[in-house]
């Protein structure tokens, strides 16, 4: 039995650089501007999905594309340093698609000419995420999320963290099939050059191919990607698969302007409903509850301590500050914590914070130049959905690693582990195939904002996994069971002075926490 034991450790092994250590400034630039091209998938797929359907034009949507990179440099700078200061990218998030669909046909219902649809569907999404994001703000400045929060065990979060990743599957494979010629080596080649190429170092003390995978990996197949474009591969294939598979397809280059300064309310006035308001206000509670999530995934993988519930809830409070600016600059969705770039901790082995500090100056910098933005944005999808499987799969694998604190020898934990992540992602499933299958979501009342609050909830796996988890973990056999749910080990963290290492990771800089003093 000795020799299969493997202890529980509080930290991973093999990570090379933690939350306040930095590798040298030429290495922090090139993984900063690695974590700019990852995040730029995401940043381009939610504006060339939902702008056409608002009447946008393709420069309407390159404007589009240009202000969510913008305001998500804005965003991560603020979560990295008065947030809660880990390691993370703030961008758009597709927890919002579901009540923006809501307010693109609840506007375009109304009497309102097609050149103006646009604009006036813009500013409705505006007024919904404006107000919305109120509910972050109040959840995290009053602490009510942190003490929430104090109601998770490791048993209760592992799911929820695995959900994280797992429930992005959509993402990965399927999208990977649409340009399977691009895909598929793209897929190969980042787990061989970061998982087997890592031992050969070029050069001296610099570990390049693990250090670098999506750089290098990116670069080739994007070339490989446009010899094909530009040798006619795809000349008479169907409209799907030239979108997929095209590097000029996108038109996002000849779209764009050489220079433009997003600015707040550039798109007009928002415009305020109140059904708007709370059918948005459950993409904030969902996003609330991945970026959660992802920022416990993220303290892991940054050799941090988990955020105790006043980092937790600072966190939130800034992170619906970044809603509100989504709201105010136009950036057509609101925002959460990046998954993929969470994922890339872990393949780079790189955990440092001023790595998304210079990540997000690269994102500012390049919205601005609109061109030079626009050419590394036309980076065809299928490349990034391969990078996805790999980083959205160690997200999850680090959620399942908090159960190495609980006893599964327990029928219990078993119980709840299987049924939150079965329901976790068969619900959200089911509720993304109705809607694929009839145009609408399983609730269908004549309220369409009740409609696109519930289709909300219910489509995402982490919010999925969380009602269950929790609810049951705080349910079943607590008192017998405090022990197999990992309490012991998790109560130290749950304050600020419960672990000496916080203040290292979680302390705000400029001498800020005599004005604000942790609790």
């Amino acid at each position: 039995m000795a020799d299969i034991s493997h202890p529980p450790m509080e930290q991973l092994q093999d990570l090379e650089y933690c939350i306040d250590s930095n590798p040298s400034w030429a290495e922090t630039i090139l993984l900063g501007f690695q974590n700019y091209i990852l995040m730029l998938g995401t940043s381009v797929m939610i504006p060339s999905m939902i702008v056409p359907m608002m009447g946008g034009s393709d420069g309407d949507k390159i404007r589009v594309i240009q202000t969510l990179v913008f305001v998500s440099g804005i965003n991560t700078l603020l979560q990295a340093l008065f947030g809660t200061r880990l390691p993370t990218i703030v961008g758009g998030s597709f927890a919002y698609v579901t009540p923006i669909l809501y307010i693109i046909h609840d506007t375009s219902s109304r009497q309102i000419p097609p050149d103006e649809r646009f604009i006036q569907t813009m500013r409705a999404i505006q007024g919904a995420l404006i107000t919305a994001s109120s509910l972050q703000i109040v959840l995290g400045y009053s602490q009510l999320w942190g003490i929430f929060s104090r109601f998770f065990s490791p048993l209760g979060v592992a799911p929820v963290i695995a959900l994280v990743g797992l429930g992005l599957f959509e993402r990965g494979f399927p999208l990977v099939g649409n340009c399977v010629e691009i895909g598929l080596p793209m897929l190969l080649m980042v787990i061989g050059t970061s998982q087997f190429l890592k031992h050969i170092r070029p050069f001296k003390d610099i570990p390049i191919f693990e250090r670098f995978p999506v750089l290098i990996c990116v670069t080739i197949v994007w070339a490989y990607s446009h010899v094909l474009t530009a040798g006619g591969a795809y000349r008479h294939t169907p409209e799907t698969t030239q979108a997929s598979c095209r590097t000029d397809k996108a038109n996002l280059i000849s779209s764009a302007p050489w220079f433009k300064f997003p600015y707040p309310l550039q798109w007009g006035a928002p415009t305020f409903d109140a059904g708007h308001t709370v059918a948005m206000m459950a993409a904030v509670l969902v996003s609330l509850v991945e970026s959660t999530g992802a920022y416990k995934a993220a303290s892991r993988l940054a050799i941090a301590t988990p955020p105790p519930a006043y980092v937790l809830s600072r966190g939130i409070g800034w992170q619906g500050i970044g809603i509100m600016l989504d709201g105010l600059f136009g950036t057509g969705t609101g925002s959460t914590v990046s998954v993929e770039n969470v994922g890339l901790l872990g393949l780079t082995r790189v955990g440092s914070r001023r790595v998304v500090q210079i990540s997000a100056g690269f994102m500012i910098f390049f919205s601005i130049l609109g061109k030079f933005g626009a050419l590394f944005a036309s980076i065809p999808f299928p490349i990034f959905a391969a990078l996805y499987c790999v980083l959205f799969g160690l997200v999850a694998s680090v959620g399942l690693s908090f159960l190495q604190f609980t006893n599964m020898n327990s029928m219990r934990n078993l119980f709840i582990t299987g049924l939150s992540l079965f329901l976790g992602i068969s619900v959200p499933q089911f509720f993304n195939e109705f809607q694929a299958a009839s145009g609408h979501g399983p609730v269908h009342t004549r309220a369409g904002w009740f409609n696109a609050f519930l289709n909300t909830i219910f489509s995402s796996p982490p919010t999925v996994g969380m009602i269950v988890a929790v609810s049951l973990d705080n349910t079943l056999e607590v008192e017998k069971s405090k022990k197999d749910r990992g309490m012991p080990w998790w109560v130290k963290f749950r304050n600020f002075r419960g672990d000496n290492r916080n203040e290292e990771f979680y302390t705000l800089p400029f001498n800020l926490n005599r004005f604000f003093p942790p609790t």
